[in-house]
């Protein structure tokens, strides 16, 4: 039973085939001309883009090939433009130059001038200086010679003020007091007056009925003998007039002013025709005396 079966099925599967294969071989006709169809219609479609692919291609040709022209003559331009530019620069670059070593030869020549003016103003001061300098050195060493001479005069003169003054001598007065030393001309005056013990006036009397102020005191001339070498004056001191009649020359005629413990003194050295020559001696510290 179990072999039976399976025969009973096989003429019913072999009816069916026929038509199945036939729908196949139909499906697939359909199908080869669809593909064709469809092929048919992607060659157009790819025919029709070479064509528009090409057209772009060619515009853009076109279009690189005027773009690059364009590109290329501004290019040139430029290159025109950059080749003036630098002509120009050169030239302005010479002309800048050519006035930069103009302005610095002047430069130049201007220190050069100045240095020359400046040298020779250094060496003309230095001149100067060295003139100065030489004129010094002559006035310091006639400066030198002039001190040395006056050391040795100061030097003599003190030597011979010093032996005047041991000559000098001192004699009583007519009012009995013992003077000082007493000069008897110009010479043993000045050596007085250099001890500075006391205050000198010389003076010079003519005859005349006229009083001489002389230091502190009134003088007058009243007579003079030249022959015995006497005269006679009128003093007023402390508004006390005094006579002092036939006096000698070189005698010390004293008297007193108020304040005074040491008495004044006129010493007459010359005696002349109408006219005596000498000095007032008072004394420099004035003390009331007892």
């Amino acid at each position: 039973m179990s072999e039976e079966a399976p025969r009973a099925v096989e003429p019913r599967k072999g009816s069916l085939m026929i038509p199945i294969l036939f729908g196949v071989v139909l499906a697939l006709a359909a199908a080869n001309v669809i593909t064709f169809v469809w092929l048919d219609g992607l060659k157009q479609d790819m025919a029709a883009m070479r064509q528009s692919l090409t057209n772009e291609v060619a515009k853009v040709r076109d279009t690189s090939t005027l773009s690059t022209s364009s590109s290329q003559q501004h290019m040139n331009d430029l290159r025109e433009e950059l080749q003036q530019a630098r002509q120009q620069a050169a030239a302005a670059a010479g002309l800048v130059r050519k006035d930069a070593l103009k302005h610095a030869d002047q430069l130049a020549r201007q220190l050069q001038e100045e240095q020359a003016k400046q040298q020779a103003q250094v060496n003309s001061q230095l001149s100067e200086v060295k003139d100065a300098a030489t004129t010094a050195n002559s006035k310091i060493s006639d400066v030198s010679t002039d001190v040395g001479n006056v050391k040795t005069e100061v030097a003599a003169t003190k030597s011979e003020l010093d032996k005047t003054i041991s000559e000098l001598k001192s004699v009583r007065g007519d009012l009995g007091v013992q003077s000082g030393l007493i000069a008897t001309n110009g010479k043993e005056l000045a050596a007085l007056k250099a001890l500075g013990d006391r205050n000198y006036y010389e003076f010079k009397l003519a005859k005349s009925k006229q009083f001489q102020k002389v230091g502190s005191v009134q003088i007058q001339l009243s007579k003079t003998d030249p022959k015995k070498n006497k005269y006679t004056l009128q003093v007023i001191a402390d508004d006390k007039r005094v006579e002092k009649k036939d006096k000698n020359t070189n005698e010390p005629v004293q008297f007193y002013m108020a304040g005074a413990r040491q008495p004044y003194e006129i010493v007459v050295n010359e005696v002349g025709k109408n006219q005596v020559t000498g000095y007032l001696s008072a004394p420099k510290v004035l003390q009331a005396r007892n």
